[in-house]
């Protein structure tokens, strides 16, 4: 277990490093520091020697890959990408372009992330399997198949319609909850309830008629013959053998989710006014701020990575065939 989770760190080392030069380079791609500093200082009456200061003053007046003037291994650590990307694998995130600590502003925006988050993963996970299992209980009738044109229906609106229409009838003509804002501690309960019933009811379409499939391809399965050869009711057929089988698939689906857990929605908190580190991320795209940019996207790249170790590790709980060198 040990050895197999040293080479898993060992592999991530080189995947961060390549996610660190894709981001460096598209982003200067659009961005030179020149429009950096101009997005800062304002477009207007911004001359060019105080362009010069503010590149300075937040380091960006250095080459961005090699270094011709310096000598020896300087040509390459005193670049833009050096000093800006090392850091970021001691968890040293620095200033913002505008001043502020990214560390700081993170550990303040991860909790209403969070808050909206988890009760989307789990209540999200609870629906969609349960409704699932419904569709495959009823496999073959009229209400499978209604299940199924549902879970199509669905999938085809926008996220979007969602979010609008949500905030229009459950904010605005019922006014049972806020349509954006947030507050701490328990207040923030009527914040978050619209933003986690409309992330759940988006994402039903698409996961239930995935488990759906899933599940259908383990009922068919001898094991599940033999189950119900030994006198098994097809309820408990569902929710012993064939759920627990069937939790492979599923939690490598779930890794996918894990680093939303932490970087929050983009959309969902951008509209509902969450103060969460998604709608911190596109306020620093929108403001080009790299530095912030660089640090939102290093930390969901070791999420991801956190998440594929965890399911490996998970699937030797759910499946015994299952083990780590």
């Amino acid at each position: 277990m040990f050895a197999y989770l040293l080479r898993r760190i060992l592999y991530a080392i080189p995947v961060l490093i390549g996610v660190n030069l894709i981001t460096f380079s598209l982003f200067f791609m659009l961005n030179s520091p020149d429009d950096m500093a101009r997005a800062h200082l304002g477009y207007k009456n911004v001359n060019q020697a105080a362009v010069e200061r503010w590149k300075i003053e937040y380091g960006y007046n250095k080459p961005l890959f090699y270094n011709p003037k310096d000598d020896g291994i300087q040509k390459i650590t005193d670049t833009l990408f050096f000093q800006k990307s090392v850091k970021l694998f001691s968890f040293d995130f620095g200033s913002s372009d505008g001043g502020s600590d990214i560390s700081y502003d993170i550990t303040q925006r991860m909790w209403p992330s969070l808050a909206v988050a988890i009760p989307i993963l789990l209540l999200g996970l609870l629906v969609e399997i349960t409704f699932a299992i419904l569709m495959t209980f009823f496999r073959a009738t009229y209400l499978d198949f209604g299940g199924v044109l549902f879970c199509i229906i669905l999938m085809s609106i926008s996220g979007l319609f969602y979010i609008i229409g949500g905030q229009y009838l459950i904010g605005k003509l019922l006014n049972l909850v806020p349509i954006s804002g947030y507050d701490g501690g328990f207040s923030a309960f009527k914040f978050v309830i619209l933003p986690v019933v409309v992330g759940v009811i988006g994402g039903l379409g698409g996961s239930a008629r995935w488990y759906r499939t899933i599940f259908l391809e383990e009922v068919s399965k001898d094991y599940v013959r033999t189950a119900r050869g030994k006198g098994l009711s097809e309820i408990k057929v569902l929710f012993k053998h064939v759920l627990k089988n069937a939790m492979v698939p599923i939690l490598t689906g779930i890794v996918v989710i894990i680093p939303m857990l932490f970087m929050g929605s983009l959309v969902l908190e951008s509209f509902f006014g969450i103060p969460g580190l998604g709608s911190y991320t596109i306020d620093a795209i929108q403001q080009q701020d790299f530095a912030i940019v660089r640090a939102m996207v290093f930390l969901g790249s070791v999420l991801y990575i956190i998440g594929l170790v965890l399911t490996d590790i998970s699937y030797t709980l759910v499946d015994p065939r299952v083990r780590l060198e």
